[in-house]
C-alpha cells in the first residue's frame, strides 16, 4: 500500500497505521500470515486507517531499517512477532534504539492480562514505546495473543495518538 496522508473523519482523527510481521517463514513465503490480518481487522477500534503492511525476516537490522522507515510516516506502528527469547527473535533488540521514550505499561499488560490464560506469557518481550510522534507497539506473534493485546491496548493507543498529533486535552 502508498503512504496515505492524515485524513480527518466525522467522528475525529483517523490515524495513520502501519503494520508489520516479522517472521522468517512468513517473509519467504513458506507460511500464511495470520497475525498481521488479526491487527487490521482491529484497526478501526484504533480510529486508524492502514497505510501499509509487510512480513519481514527475524533480522534485527532489518526490523530497524523497516521502522525508521515509517517513522514519522504514521502515527502507529505495530509489530507481530520476535518478541519471545528464541535466537531469533530480536524485534525488541532491533527497535531499543529508535525509541526515545520507553511505555513500560503497555508490556506489562500485554503480559499480566495474558498469564491468566498462559504462565508462559511472562518469557514475552512485548513492549511499547515512541520516537518523534510515532508510537511503536511490538506484540507476540501469535494470532490470538496479537488479538487480544490489541484489545486490551485499544484505548491506550488510541489516547497515546491522539497525544502525539498534539491533542493537550488528558
Amino acid at each position: 500500500m502508498r503512504f496515505q496522508p492524515r485524513r480527518r473523519t466525522i467522528l475525529g482523527m483517523t490515524h495513520r497505521a502501519v503494520v508489520i510481521t516479522v517472521s522468517d517463514r512468513c517473509s519467504r513465503g513458506e507460511a500464511a500470515d495470520h497475525s498481521g490480518p488479526q491487527i487490521i481487522e482491529r484497526l478501526a477500534d484504533l480510529d486508524a486507517q492502514l497505510v501499509h503492511r509487510e512480513c519481514i525476516p527475524d533480522d534485527a537490522e532489518t526490523i530497524r531499517r523497516t521502522a525508521q522507515t515509517w517513522i514519522g510516516r504514521c502515527d502507529v506502528l505495530l509489530l507481530t512477532g520476535g518478541t519471545g527469547i528464541a535466537p531469533r527473535d530480536v524485534t525488541p533488540d532491533a527497535l531499543r534504539p529508535l525509541i526515545e521514550r520507553e511505555l513500560p505499561g503497555f508490556g506489562e499488560v500485554m503480559r499480566q492480562r495474558a498469564f491468566e490464560r498462559t504462565p508462559t506469557s511472562v518469557l514475552s518481550r512485548a513492549g511499547a514505546g515512541v520516537c518523534g510522534q510515532t508510537l511503536l507497539v511490538w506484540m507476540p506473534g501469535s494470532p490470538r495473543a496479537v488479538s487480544e493485546c490489541v484489545e486490551w491496548l485499544t484505548p491506550a493507543i488510541r489516547h497515546a495518538c491522539r497525544q502525539l498529533a498534539g491533542d493537550a486535552a488528558h
